[in-house]
């Protein structure tokens, strides 16, 4: 961050440029209230940099990837009652950008703020995004960098085609890839206990095996 504003604090021109930064957020913010006031609930839109990103529909392994991992985490987090799993339809606003991600989840004693009539959410304790050849850029580019800077500890990024999962987590305010693998166990570190086979995201026996055992 230093690296890049030090010149600008240095520079003769700085206040010029503070007047035009501040212009540019203010425009930006009149399109986001317009965004919040027009965006409909069956929605699948976000906003990101002063624009709407309207999502074209997803390709069947993209739904399937998104809808099992999603019941493998909330069987998980509702058999131990450890907080609230949100998938794809739950917008996160964070401070100059609004995320509806595939999925998420937040622990307890955040979750338990919120309230059944709300549309808007804070940050989440975990992110995981299903990758497309429409969001691949966004995914793993400007999502990638504002998940971190909000504190969202851990974010996974699956790919259905190749089926496999990257792992990262939060190393002071960046993301560290602590796995990528089509085939091994895959231990999460913002829902304490939860364990699966990579494979069970995108194999029937495996997935009703994990099941299983996560309800037990």
């Amino acid at each position: 961050m230093e690296a890049v504003l030090d010149p600008l604090i240095r520079s003769p021109k700085l206040p010029m440029y503070i007047r035009q930064l501040e212009k540019a957020l203010a425009e930006e913010d009149q399109k986001r209230q317009h965004f919040y006031e027009t965006v409909r609930e069956g929605d699948k839109a976000e906003f990101i940099n002063g624009e709407v990103i309207v999502h074209s529909p997803v390709r069947l392994s993209h739904n399937e990837a998104s809808f099992h991992l999603a019941r493998l985490i909330a069987t998980y987090v509702e058999s131990r009652e450890l907080g609230t799993v949100g998938h794809e339809k739950l917008m996160i606003s964070l401070t100059r950008n609004d995320y509806e991600p595939d999925i998420c989840f937040w622990a307890k004693e955040r979750a338990a703020t919120f309230q059944p009539d709300q549309l808007r959410f804070p940050a989440p304790d975990f992110v995981a995004e299903i990758l497309s050849d429409t969001t691949q850029a966004i995914d793993r580019g400007i999502k990638f960098e504002d998940y971190a800077a909000h504190g969202v500890s851990e974010y996974w990024i699956v790919d259905p085609e190749e089926q496999t999962v990257e792992q990262y987590l939060l190393d002071g305010d960046h993301y560290k890839l602590m796995l990528k693998a089509g085939e091994a166990q895959i231990k999460s570190a913002a829902l304490p206990g939860f364990a699966i086979p990579v494979r069970a995201i995108f194999d029937a026996a495996e997935r009703q095996r994990a099941l299983r055992n996560l309800i037990a």
